[in-house]
């Protein structure tokens, strides 16, 4: 039989049970939910410390580079002191250049160039020392960019695994679950902060990488400047051998003798004028010809010149104020350095005007070239063209030669090379500005 009065009872308990279960269930999940934000803050601040990036400590300047510094500025310090010594034989040389010409001038003046060169040499010397240096500080400078960039990706990492932890929670869940709006306005403060602190690291990632593509061209411009300073050198070292065979040519042939010397003067003044009014009178009467009798040669249009020898560098430069036997002429030419018996090629098209084969003279060649161009090829060892002949670019017209004491290389000649001429309607020009850029 239902027994009401029992029925109320067990309600009643089971009532109260419930309710007790209830409300520790809401208190328990309360309080889950209220410490979960403070959780996952700690969380997250205990992620960020623990990250890499928190040990950098901003751009740090590696002990390497700043070691290389020091090195570099020795380097510096050297270059200026070289400079200075360099200026003071510079002031000697025009001293000696002011004076009348005489032997005892011409080798105090060789005496000074070669003291000069000499410090120029180990000035460039110490200038790819200290390009080394900068090439090995760079490099050291992209690494420590590289690994700067590492360490900011792994913090980057850091923050994002971090941030999708806290994904999962709403800004209404944590409005709700919060104790109070102070809570809540923290967190979504907090949670601000770490977005800007990743903006800020993006930032800095950019710039790392900028200054590391930077630090890139300049290590391309020092690896160029160093082939520079190498080329410079050995022009240098060509050029200390030029002038000391100069001194030694010039003894010989006046046996230390001031008379024999001015003797020596006239006669080679005497034969560079008479090579000259040869090449410019032969010239022009050529030139009239062609022009009249072949269609293909005309007066005008401009001609670009090949190199007539692979480019080793130059010895001597158009009217070179430190040209050996400046005191004889202004240097018409540049003087490309070239072991003895390389083949010349003819820069372009046209016609052999003079092949002219001395012996052991001075033996040359003229070309002669539409556009109002000639070309002269000095110190010829062996000629392969003969004159009236026509001549296509590329094509080889004879041997270097220049060596002291061997066919065609004549009296005044320091060692290999090729001596070579541009004239424009007669008159030599500087054969740079006519070349084709290397």
């Amino acid at each position: 039989m239902f027994d009401e009065e029992l029925y109320e009872d067990y309600n009643s308990k089971s009532y109260r049970i419930l309710g007790i279960i209830s409300i520790a269930a809401v208190l328990l999940s309360a309080a889950f939910f209220v410490l979960s934000p403070l959780f996952i803050q700690k969380a997250l601040s205990a992620a960020i410390k623990e990250s890499p990036a928190a040990e950098t400590g901003g751009n740090a300047v590696s002990d390497e580079v700043l070691n290389l510094n020091d090195q570099i500025q020795e380097q510096k310090d050297r270059i200026e002191e070289l400079k200075n010594q360099s200026d003071k034989y510079q002031e000697q040389i025009n001293h000696n250049r002011s004076q009348a010409v005489s032997l005892v001038n011409e080798i105090a003046l060789l005496d000074n160039q070669v003291a000069k060169t000499k410090i120029d040499i180990e000035r460039t010397e110490t200038e790819i020392d200290q390009t080394k240096l900068e090439i090995k500080k760079t490099n050291a400078e992209i690494k420590d960019k590289e690994e700067e960039i590492e360490k900011k990706k792994d913090y980057l990492s850091y923050y994002l695994r971090t941030i999708n932890k806290s994904d999962n929670i709403e800004y209404l869940e944590i409005l709700l679950l919060n104790n109070s709006f102070s809570e809540f306005f923290d967190q979504i403060q907090y949670l601000e902060n770490m977005q800007s602190d990743i903006r800020n690291v993006l930032v800095e990632v950019i710039a790392l990488k900028d200054e590391l593509e930077e630090n890139k061209r300049t290590l391309g411009r020092q690896e160029a400047d160093l082939k520079k300073f190498a080329l410079a050198l050995e022009n240098q070292q060509a050029g200390l051998e030029q002038k000391i065979t100069a001194k030694g040519v010039i003894l010989d042939e006046t046996r230390e003798s001031e008379r024999t010397f001015q003797k020596l003067l006239a006669q080679t003044k005497a034969e560079q004028a008479a090579i000259n009014s040869d090449l410019t009178i032969l010239e022009r009467k050529i030139r009239e010809r062609l022009e009249a009798s072949d269609s293909n040669f005309v007066p005008g249009g401009n001609v670009i010149l090949s190199w007539p020898i692979p480019f080793n560098g130059i010895t001597a430069y158009f009217h070179d104020p430190d040209y050996p036997f400046r005191y004889i002429f202004e240097h018409p030419a540049v003087d490309l350095r070239a072991s003895q018996g390389t083949a010349i090629k003819a820069p372009a098209a046209g016609y052999v005007g003079r092949a002219k084969n001395s012996g052991y003279g001075y033996s040359y060649i003229m070309l002669i070239h539409n556009g109002g161009l000639a070309t002269v090829y000095g110190h010829v060892s062996r000629i392969l063209v003969s004159e009236d002949a026509y001549v296509t670019r590329g094509q080889i017209i004879g041997y270097t030669g220049g060596a002291p004491g061997t066919p065609g290389a004549g009296n005044l000649t320091t060692g290999p090379h090729l001596h070579f001429e541009v004239r424009l309607n007669g008159i030599p020009v500087n054969p740079l500005d006519y070349l084709i850029d290397l």
